[in-house]
């Protein structure tokens, strides 16, 4: 008798690998199309941000970034109904003027789930609110795959002309607001436009989190070589780059979770864990590293503005790694990632690990 995993309706996340060249970018026109700004900006709501580069240039980083307080996200905590965010001063500010991004509390493959960004609001929702809503919406899952307990997404685009009172449309979305999501959820909130006054958040007291960097110093480990060898290069190899960008992406994550594998000083039993860093022993090096990390909630526009910060700082030939993590929507904890790294002695080059979720 074979044994076969239960339906699910997410298939597994996938990593695309890109080895490219870059612009020097233009600091009063960040660039948004190609890569890899097109990768921040195809993020929805991030949630970390880890910043890697050699210890020498931690210095130049909070001289022209890290040392201002006002360019840390800011973003609240706040309790509303989705009614509430379609009604008075806050749907007319916030939506049909400004630009404001939300996430409601829950995982979207078990919960009800509400997301607004870009005047989009987009609901996660079961079989059986979906239909006591009775809006029109569509399957949410890989056909086949839906499992026992089949997932709707419902999308109203909020800044069309036809999302006002007294539209028949609208009047809908009003009344299954009143009569269906009627419990207060929990949002995350952050506006990406100038604050109306008077403020229509204030009224629902919301809390105010500021995301202050964290900054690790003087991380002494063993760091291979990151840039691919001109052999791979020059021979197209796509096998070769392909286990030379795995094996760097495991290291930078490594760092990233603080593990002490990479440390320069790890003496762990190897019949306990076997990972070695990459490379020859002659091509791997000691050195101190800084890593810097933001957590919260935060736009893409946000993490494409400090790439651009990142390289206008420090000098074009040195490396740095820049990681940003989307939340987790599901049970599992899957999210999606981007990690960009700058080899050394590589102007404008750049390897991209974009790991998307299919949801």
């Amino acid at each position: 008798m074979f044994s076969f995993a239960t339906p699910s309706v997410y298939q597994s996340s996938k990593c695309f690998v890109t080895y490219g060249v870059m612009g020097h970018p233009n600091p009063e026109q960040i660039p948004t199309k190609g890569k890899p700004w097109s990768a921040l900006l195809a993020q929805d709501f991030v949630h970390k941000v880890d910043l890697i580069l050699p210890e020498e240039l931690a210095q130049l980083v909070k001289d022209n970034i890290t040392g201002d307080p006002s360019r840390a996200p800011i973003f609240y905590k706040v309790i509303m109904r989705l009614g509430q965010v379609l009604e008075g001063d806050f749907f007319t500010e916030y939506i049909k003027i400004g630009n404001i991004m939300m996430l409601s509390e829950g995982k979207i493959d078990s919960d009800n789930v509400f997301s607004l960004k870009e005047g989009m609001l987009t609901m996660h929702l079961d079989k059986e609110t979906y239909e006591r809503a009775g809006l029109v919406g569509k399957p949410h899952g890989v056909k086949g795959k839906r499992g026992l307990k089949p997932r709707w997404i419902v999308q109203f685009d909020l800044r069309s002309p036809s999302m006002l009172h007294g539209k028949k449309g609208f009047d809908r979305l009003a009344y299954a607001c009143k009569n269906v999501f009627n419990t207060p959820v929990t949002w995350l909130f952050h506006n990406l436009s100038k604050t109306p006054v008077p403020d229509p958040l204030s009224k629902h007291h919301p809390t105010k989190y500021t995301s202050h960097p964290v900054v690790s110093e003087d991380l002494l480990a063993n760091i291979p070589a990151l840039k691919p060898p001109a052999a791979i290069l020059s021979s197209s190899n796509r096998l070769d780059l392909d286990e030379f960008a795995e094996e760097i992406y495991e290291w930078l994550s490594l760092i990233r979770l603080e593990s002490p594998r990479v440390n320069a000083d790890d003496k762990v039993d190897p019949y306990l864990c076997d990972y070695t860093v990459p490379g020859n022993s002659e091509d791997i090096q000691t050195g101190k590293l800084c890593r810097i990390s933001w957590q919260g909630f935060i736009p893409p526009k946000w993490t494409q503005r400090i790439l651009a910060d990142v390289i206008l700082a420090i000098p074009s030939k040195s490396w740095f790694s820049l990681s940003t993590t989307t939340f987790a929507r599901g049970i599992v904890g899957d999210s999606a990632d981007c990690t960009i790294l700058r080899p050394p002695n590589s102007p404008g080059e750049y390897f991209l690990w974009d790991i998307r979720r299919h949801d």
